[in-house]
Order: C-alpha cells, then sequence, then structure tokens
C-alpha cells in the first residue's frame, strides 16, 4: 500500500527571508567581482583581448564545483543538515579570497607574476562562490512547497539585489564620501576598491551564518514523508557516474531552458567583462591603454555604481514578478523582462552624458531580476525532489557553457573584429539578450502561470 504524502508546511516570510538571506552576502561579494575584477586584472598588466580569458575561471570552475556539491549534498545528512555545511565551507574561502585577490600585487610576487596570482585568487574565489551557491537553490527547494517555490525564489532575488547593491556601489561610496584614495601608482589597487573587499569578505561570512545557524532543513525521514519513496530512489542513484546519466535524462523543460540561459549568461559574461573598458573608452573617451589615470577612476568607480542600479532595480522588481506573472505568464513575463535587458545593453552604444546609463541600467535590471527567478521557477516543477540538488547544480552548466564559450572567443573578437572597441560586445550581448527572449517562449512549463505555484 502506498504512502500518502504530507504537504509541507507553509512558512512565514521572515522564515523564507532568513533561508535565503545568504545569498545577499555572496551577491555581495559577486558584485565587487564584477565591478573590480577587470579593473584589478588590468592594473596588474592585463590586455583588453585577454580580460575574457582570465574571466573563465568563473564558469569553469562553476561548470564543475556546481554539480558535485549538488550530488553530494543531495546525500549528506549531517546534524547541520544537508545544504548549510557547503554553505558555511563555501563563505569561509570566498572570504579568505576576497581578502587576497587585492593584495596579489604584493603576494609571492618574487616567484610568480601579480597577474597570475590576481588569475588565482579570482579562480579560488568562484570556487567557493559555487560551493555556497549551489545548495541555496536547492535548499529553497527542499524546504518550501511548490505553492510557495516562486515566493521563495523571488525573495531571494530581492535579496540578491539588495547585496548587489551595496557590493557594486561600495568602492565609489568610500571614495566620494569616505575620502578613500581612488588611485593608486601603476600596478597597484586604489585603497577604496582594497577596502570594499575587505568589507565584502566580513558581510558574507556574517549574512550566510545568519542562514546557517536560523534555517532548519528537513531530515531524510521527514523528506520521505513529503515524498514517499524517495530513500528508495537515492538509494538507487548513488555514485558519481550518475551525474552524467541525470544529465542526458534530463527534463525536457530543462533542455529547452538551456538555450535560453545560453543567450542569457553570454550577454551577461560579455557586460561584466567588458562594461569598465567600454565606458572609459566610448563615454569617457579614454584610451584602451589608460587604466591609473584619475579619469579611469571615475570610469570604473561610475561602473560599480551602474552595477548596483540595475541589482537594486532588478531587488525591487523581483517583489513584483509574482503578480505580473500571474497575469501574463512566466514564460511571457521573463520574455518580456529579457527584451527590456538587450534594449538596455544595446542603448550604451548611443549615449555619451555618463548620467544617462542610468536608464540603460534599468531595462537590465529587470532582465536580471527575471533572470534569478523565472528559469528556477520554471525548473523546479519538473523535477524530481531527490534529485533537486544535482538537476539544480547540472543545470549550472547552461550557466557556466556559454560563459566559457565567450571566454575563448569574446576577447579575440574584440581584437580582430571590432578593433579593439569594447562597446560593440556590450552591443552583441544586447542582440544575445533579444535572441534569449525568443527563445524562452518554446519552452515547456509545467504550470501555465505562475498562480498555480
Amino acid at each position: 500500500m502506498n504512502k500518502q504524502p504530507i504537504t509541507k508546511p507553509t512558512l512565514s516570510f521572515w522564515q523564507i527571508w532568513n533561508m535565503s538571506f545568504g545569498f545577499l552576502g555572496i551577491q555581495f561579494g559577486f558584485a565587487l567581482q564584477n565591478g573590480n575584477a577587470s579593473r584589478i586584472l588590468q592594473a596588474y598588466g592585463a590586455d583588453i583581448e585577454h580580460l575574457s580569458l582570465f574571466w573563465l575561471a568563473a564558469p569553469l570552475t562553476g561548470m564543475i564545483v556546481q554539480p558535485l556539491v549538488g550530488h553530494y549534498s543531495d546525500r549528506t545528512w549531517t546534524g547541520l543538515g544537508r545544504r548549510r555545511p557547503y554553505i558555511l565551507a563555501g563563505a569561509l574561502f570566498a572570504a579568505i579570497a576576497l581578502v587576497l585577490m587585492p593584495n596579489a600585487g604584493q603576494l609571492f610576487t618574487i616567484a610568480i607574476p601579480p597577474l597570475m596570482i590576481g588569475a588565482g585568487m579570482l579562480m579560488i574565489m568562484d570556487a567557493s562562490f559555487n560551493v555556497a551557491m549551489e545548495p541555496f537553490r536547492a535548499l529553497v527547494a527542499d524546504n518550501l512547497s511548490s505553492q510557495q517555490r516562486s515566493q521563495g525564489f523571488s525573495i531571494q532575488t530581492c535579496l540578491i539585489g539588495i547585496g548587489a547593491v551595496l557590493g557594486s556601489a561600495l568602492p565609489y561610496l568610500l571614495a566620494e564620501y569616505m575620502g578613500v584614495e581612488k588611485t593608486a601608482s601603476e600596478g597597484h589597487i586604489p585603497d577604496n576598491v582594497v577596502f570594499s573587499f575587505y568589507v565584502g569578505a566580513a558581510v558574507m561570512v556574517l549574512a550566510l551564518g545568519r542562514t546557517v545557524f536560523t534555517t532548519k532543513e528537513y531530515t531524510d525521514k521527514e523528506l520521505s514523508a513529503f515524498h514517499p519513496g524517495i530513500e528508495k530512489e537515492e538509494e538507487r542513484n548513488k555514485g558519481l557516474k550518475n551525474i552524467i546519466s541525470d544529465f542526458l535524462a534530463m527534463p525536457t523543460a530543462m533542455k529547452q531552458l538551456g538555450l535560453v540561459q545560453f543567450f542569457s549568461w553570454f550577454a551577461l559574461f560579455s557586460m561584466w567583462v567588458f562594461s569598465t573598458p567600454a565606458i572609459a573608452q566610448h563615454v569617457y573617451g579614454l584610451n584602451a591603454s589608460d587604466t591609473s589615470s584619475s579619469t579611469y577612476a571615475d570610469a570604473a568607480n561610475w561602473v560599480g555604481v551602474l552595477f548596483g542600479i540595475y541589482n537594486g532595480v532588478s531587488a525591487l522588481f523581483a517583489l513584483s514578478l509574482p503578480l505580473i506573472a500571474r497575469k501574463f505568464g512566466r514564460k511571457r513575463t521573463h520574455a518580456i523582462s529579457l527584451t527590456a535587458g538587450g534594449i538596455g545593453l544595446i542603448s550604451i552604444f548611443f549615449i555619451d552624458d555618463p548620467n544617462l546609463l542610468v536608464f540603460s541600467m534599468i531595462g537590465i535590471g529587470f532582465a536580471w531580476g527575471s533572470i534569478l527567478a523565472m528559469p528556477y521557477a520554471i525548473l523546479a516543477d519538473s523535477l524530481p525532489p531527490y534529485k533537486m540538488g544535482v538537476y539544480m547544480g547540472l543545470f549550472n552548466f547552461f550557466i557556466t557553457f556559454p560563459q566559457i564559450v565567450n571566454g575563448f572567443f569574446g576577447g579575440w573578437m574584440v581584437k580582430q573584429f571590432f578593433d579593439g572597441e569594447a562597446i560593440y560586445a556590450i552591443i552583441l550581448a544586447g542582440v544575445a539578450m533579444v535572441i534569449a527572449a525568443i527563445s524562452v517562449l518554446f519552452v515547456k512549463d509545467e504550470r501555465a502561470a505562475f498562480k498555480s505555484n
């Protein structure tokens, strides 16, 4: 006789908030990386056409780490739960990398060039972000019923936005309002960036600690009650070789979302890598070789503020996503949001006043808010509960693969086809975002509208 499943308890807003709060810390650190890694690497001697190669550290580590963490967290049962041990470990290692990266110029430079040390710290930082990040998606799916998952991912996206706003704006705030030095001698990192990374390390540990120590995870017996038969499936699906078989047997919706993710994240990678040089050259009128002047510092700091603005827009937009998707459906909502992002990216080409770039960021914020919520809300309903972690990790393949493609060819295209003008990489990103918007309309959504969740 089959057991009847028990419905998961409905969690309060603040329980979901605490469960997702660690993402504020992750995104705080991630925003510091996005806004300043290219600047740091250029200070250590990287050419514009090589930046995308150094940024390959992020997707390469994510492609390897996230499926492994997902696989093992599905099978980890400890007194701290099965997701939280990985979240805590990732937070600690990411904090260490945040402290070390802006100091790469003073670390072991007798034997290793600062550029290589900086790239190594970027890789460690990304690996740690991925260790901490992957279990969060699965944690929301584990702890929330289908009816609350969309709310959970929206709150998570809101906190991502808040963390990103703070992290992106911090170097600018330290320089403009606290008098921290914004320039440095050639080969060194300005103090406002260095201190921002220190603050980011502390915020990451505190925010992730709040999630780890305030959130309860269900035991294996409780999950078995919610999903009868889950223990048999877990027993049958042990072993790393199943990661490959799981990938080959992924649900149809996951494959279709993969195409959407490819173009979305190809666009995002270009934006993160090339925004600073593109805006410095195209809007501020600087030469490609100028990476240490006061004007370049102003451009780089302003890019950080702009990144904070689009993240702030995404945080507010995420809170309204359930209402919008209830009216238009999840696929159309995502398509409209991605289109707004594509228009925002392309519009940068037509702007010569740095202040007007704020309007471009609004469209990008709509896209970013939806990218962080809609694909996961659609995906979660098509996944078996006993493989939630591994499939959430495998879904990361569709995030990392386009970044790897861009990493190998993005800088080469800027040099060979765009004559070193990074602004054309931003236009290409806008076109990719529009293609993603068209692609999402063909995804099979297990639930036609948000209200069904």
